[in-house]
């Protein structure tokens, strides 16, 4: 397998500039934000289709699985591939996925059309991996800041959009006008983006082993990986139920008040932004068991002040600067284990981060139809705290290789 990873020395990279950067950051966080846009319209589209709030949450959780599916056997083909190619293809695929969705008029083509939109949608990891191959060493935690930022952004601030976008012109209008940004994002992309070449030879089947070798075999991934996952799987449950709460007494709310959060979320991702640098002061270690101590602290906010506005503020803020810290800490460290093999490395631990995500989702469907918001917080409560048990249990073999001083921008 390591004779397979050869690295093309006589191919010489193209510059970075800052507008291809932004280019990838914006496009990392429109296409994401196409996952997100069906969340805060769950109860518009069941409204529609006269069904209950369990059988449209699935809406949201195959996107999820369709999203970690793209992880696993897309994303790593940026090793293999030119990436503008694999790029430009499928975003073709994603202006018919969405455009799909807008027209589905059956519950079952949008379970179909939300597991493409999911399956297509891993241009943000494409992009990541290949900032951070294109950038110097000293520079790298900062460029995959921005396109990070990007990305964490389109995903909150996608719920923002269609809950004010489904209220005033209907939950389809939100997929028409993001399939119209897709467009013009693919036009760009073609102009703008320069050509890079894969830096791996080997077939498909070669270059998917090496995937589930460098899982098997990197106990910092594993970890990452992991505490990742499960961290994304209760912060997906949150989201995915904050609708149906929203819905009920006191708040009486629609898609535009859940969208609305949305805010706050972007809100915390930019705050996490100076938490991140906070880790220069501290071990990396200790600093992500902090961070997923007041990731469980926003979970017992929601269950004794949830059901006020006071109290959601303060715990959707607390929850995503705890998320987004351990999210880029996370693929900083990640990136430095075997710069040749990024794509793969990336598609680990994302494929796991999304697999969680459609965990939490599913899991908080079932909480939320046994036991209501109290369900949910059993849920959002009990993956977290998982997430700090695989933590402390790879504390020691983190102690040997987890980068000490992590600058996150």
């Amino acid at each position: 397998m390591q004779k397979k990873d050869l690295i093309m020395e006589s191919y010489q990279k193209p510059q970075l500039t800052t507008s291809i950067l932004w280019l990838m950051a914006i496009s990392s966080g429109l296409v994401v934000a196409n996952i997100y846009y069906n969340q805060p319209l769950l109860s518009l589209i069941a409204s529609e289709f006269r069904t209950s709030q369990a059988a449209v949450s699935k809406i949201a959780m195959l996107t999820q699985v369709g999203y970690a599916a793209g992880l696993l056997l897309i994303v790593p083909l940026g090793d293999l591939l030119p990436r503008k190619r694999l790029i430009v293809i499928d975003f073709v695929l994603i202006i018919v996925s969405v455009l799909g969705m807008a027209t589905s008029n059956s519950l079952i083509l949008l379970y179909v059309f939300s597991f493409l939109i999911g399956l297509t949608g891993v241009i943000p990891q494409v992009f990541i991996p290949l900032t951070a191959s294109l950038t110097h060493a000293e520079k790298r935690t900062q460029a995959i800041g921005l396109v990070m930022s990007g990305l964490l952004i389109g995903i909150l601030g996608s719920r923002v959009i269609s809950g004010w976008i489904g209220n005033l012109y209907g939950w389809r209008t939100v997929f028409y006008v993001a399939a119209s940004l897709m467009l013009i994002l693919w036009l760009l992309i073609i102009r703008k983006l320069p050509e890079v070449q894969p830096g791996y030879k080997g077939k498909y089947s070669s270059l998917m082993k090496s995937v589930f070798h460098y899982a098997r075999t990197e106990p910092l991934l594993q970890a990452a990986s992991l505490r990742g996952g499960l961290l994304f799987a209760s912060f997906s449950a949150f989201w995915t139920s904050l609708i149906f709460l929203l819905a009920e007494a006191p708040f009486h709310g629609g898609s535009a008040l859940a969208g609305s959060f949305g805010i706050l979320g972007i809100l915390g991702a930019i705050m996490a932004v100076f938490v991140g640098k906070l880790s220069k002061k501290f071990r990396a270690n200790n600093f992500l068991t902090a961070l997923l101590l007041v990731f469980i602290l926003s979970w017992l906010i929601f269950g004794l002040y949830g059901h006020t506005y006071t109290g959601l503020v303060i715990g959707i803020i607390v929850l995503d600067v705890a998320l987004q810290g351990a999210h880029i800490m996370n693929q900083s460290s990640i990136f430095s284990l075997h710069p040749q093999a990024n794509n793969r490395i990336n598609t680990v631990y994302m494929t796991t981060y999304f697999l969680g995500g459609a965990l939490g989702t599913f899991l908080a469907g079932l909480g939320w139809q046994c036991m209501g918001w109290n369900g949910v917080i059993a849920t959002g409560v009990g993956l977290s705290l998982l997430a700090l048990f695989v933590h402390l249990t790879y504390y020691k073999k983190q102690e040997k290789v987890l980068v000490p001083d992590l600058e996150v921008v």
